[in-house]
């Protein structure tokens, strides 16, 4: 099995683990949903209903995410060579943008608890609350397996740490209604859920745009990488170097390879392919391997890496 065949492979393997873990954690963010509305209804609590509306909002997005990990095993066609891989990346995004938007709700309900303040009932948001911190670690539990290998299932999984740290401020401020009677206790916590909401969006977001504007992956130096190939045996020059990614864990490398007129082409490449994956772990890569002043060698763009460095420097 080539290299290509292999990561197609692994890829749909990853794709399935994937729903597998999306739609057992979207049955338990659903069904614990409704619970939390009634209750929220029924306890008069915003923070329980700030929290439902958040969980409203995460199983939207798990289902959205679910069906991204579908149709990116949708095989490729001549008109999509790659598939619909990059749907996994637009879900994400759109998991990000929907946890801004879940924020903005929860602080505009917040600000008018905090000019009328209702009279929460404690003991139902104790209750609920810690029923929701043990859905939320079950459903943590559930996706964190692949989280690490699909921004897909990583901006799912900061849904559920959202949802995690809000029923803990649930309970908290149940536990300040029992306690005290402190009506103000309720939006606060709302107001706080809202805030990490804003901060568990961020690195998704981050990450997704990063991808579609084709962004170096994170963790990969460009530079680092280009001068190891110019500084490979017989390579006088790398040039129109890139690296991108086209899902998540697929990064991808292109580069135009001036190599002394002696060389093997053939083999510099191949030494080439093996050192990036070796080294960098870059498997998918194309790379256009020509003599140095060869005639009919192409216009050279970008940045130059030369024996010595980007521009003749170390």
């Amino acid at each position: 099995m080539n290299e290509m065949h292999r990561h197609v492979h692994d890829h749909g393997d990853r794709l399935r683990g994937d729903r597998r873990r999306l739609a057992a954690a979207l049955a338990l963010v659903a069904a614990f949903m409704a619970v939390e509305v009634v209750a929220g209804l029924l306890a008069d609590s915003l923070a329980l209903l700030a929290d439902a509306g958040h969980m409203l909002g995460d199983a939207a997005s798990l289902g959205l995410a679910l069906f991204a990990a579908w149709i990116a095993a949708t095989p490729a066609t001549p008109q999509r060579s790659f598939g619909y891989r990059r749907a996994e990346i637009l879900a994400a995004l759109a998991n990000g943008a929907a946890l801004v938007a879940i924020a903005i709700w929860i602080f505009v309900e917040a600000a008018a608890r905090f000019r009328d303040p209702a009279e929460p009932l404690g003991g139902w948001i104790v209750v609920v609350g810690v029923l929701g911190i043990a859905v939320n670690l079950a459903a943590a539990a559930v996706i964190a397996g692949g989280r690490e290998r699909s921004l897909n299932l990583q901006a799912a999984f900061r849904h559920v740490l959202a949802d995690l740290a809000g029923s803990v401020g649930v309970v908290a401020a149940g536990v300040v209604v029992l306690t005290t009677g402190w009506r103000y206790a309720d939006p606060v916590a709302a107001v706080a859920i809202g805030l990490l909401v804003v901060a568990s969006s961020w690195s998704v977001l981050r990450d997704s745009v990063g991808v579609l504007l084709e962004a170096t992956p994170r963790g990969v130096d460009a530079r680092e990488v280009g001068r190891a190939m110019a500084g490979h045996r017989g390579v006088r020059e790398v040039h129109d170097l890139h690296i991108w990614t086209i899902t998540s864990g697929f990064p991808a490398l292109s580069a135009h390879v001036l190599v002394d007129p002696a060389a093997d082409c053939h083999a510099v490449r191949r030494e080439l392919e093996g050192m990036l994956g070796h080294r960098f772990s870059l498997t998918h890569t194309t790379l256009q391997v020509e003599h140095a002043g060869d005639p009919a060698q192409r216009v050279a763009l970008g940045e130059p890496y030369r024996r010595r460095g980007p521009l003749g420097r170390e």
